[in-house]
């Protein structure tokens, strides 16, 4: 199971929530599913705040399958009712199944008719069993991929490749970093974003950043904030303060202020 709660800003709000790693039989189309499952009572919202993977998803909701472009700011949902959702955050080489320009989905979401998909995954999801029913999900979504037989061609696994070291490695901060480790250039790099991603490679390294500031600024309280932006490769506080203030709205000093605050409202609560 994938603990982690990097790109959500409070989970202190969270339903219940699991992201599950992809089966190996699609672990070059998906990097894994998310699922979350909520009951909230009536007249009530729960507001879900996401700097989001720079990344597709597609996602099964009770009533629709739709594939979500890549963000490029904060996002949010308001969860009201009892619902799920069965999401896969797309690897890059699984995109181009689904749009030729995804690009043009940026910060959108298109309605997929998947009938087939939307019925396996709903049959699973009704189990009574919460553990069994993720993991039924995930396998009927899985096995629906699978019976796509989606072509996954040497450019579209050199677009994983280039995720895969944007996303894991804290000390690539440009371009041309990625580009010496896979041996191309920083064009064929641009080339192949903009084709498999719908972002510039220098726009997932920032958003790599940003997700990972906000992280430790949310799970160690006690870190300075110069020394985080320092490790980060920011060139000063100002610089990650500006960083947060243009994508996420507000500061890191404000954001941790607020997660505390988040935190002590939902223990008062239980």
């Amino acid at each position: 199971m994938v603990g982690s709660f990097k790109g959500i800003l409070y989970p202190a709000r969270l339903p219940t929530f699991h992201r599950v790693p992809a089966p190996e039989s699609v672990s070059n189309l998906v990097q894994w599913f998310w699922i979350p499952e909520w009951d909230i009572a009536p007249g009530h919202t729960s507001r879900q705040h996401l700097i989001a993977f720079p990344a597709s998803n597609l996602v099964v909701q009770k009533d629709l399958v739709e594939f979500a472009g890549p963000t490029t700011y904060r996002s949010h949902r308001d969860l009201t009712g009892r619902g799920w959702a069965v999401g896969a955050l797309l690897r890059p080489a699984l995109v181009p199944r689904f749009t030729h320009d995804p690009g043009s989905l940026r910060d959108s979401q298109l309605p997929l008719l998947l009938a087939d998909l939307h019925a396996s995954v709903s049959e699973a999801m009704g189990g009574t069993d919460t553990r069994e029913r993720r993991q039924h999900a995930v396998e009927a979504f899985a096995g629906w991929l699978v019976a796509q037989r989606p072509e996954v061609s040497e450019e579209g696994i050199l677009a994983n490749a280039m995720m895969d070291i944007i996303g894991t490695c804290s000390d690539v901060l440009r371009i041309e970093d990625v580009a010496a480790r896979l041996f191309v250039s920083p064009r064929t790099l641009q080339r192949v974003a903009r084709k498999y991603i719908g972002l510039s490679p220098s726009a997932l390294i920032r958003r790599r950043r940003l997700q990972e500031a906000a992280d430790r600024s949310r799970t160690d309280q006690a870190a300075d904030l110069a020394a985080i932006a320092a490790e980060l490769g920011y060139t000063d506080h100002a610089h990650l303060t500006n960083d947060f203030q243009k994508t996420l709205g507000f500061t890191p000093s404000t954001y941790r202020r607020s997660v505390l605050q988040d935190q002590a409202g939902y223990q008062d609560e239980d």
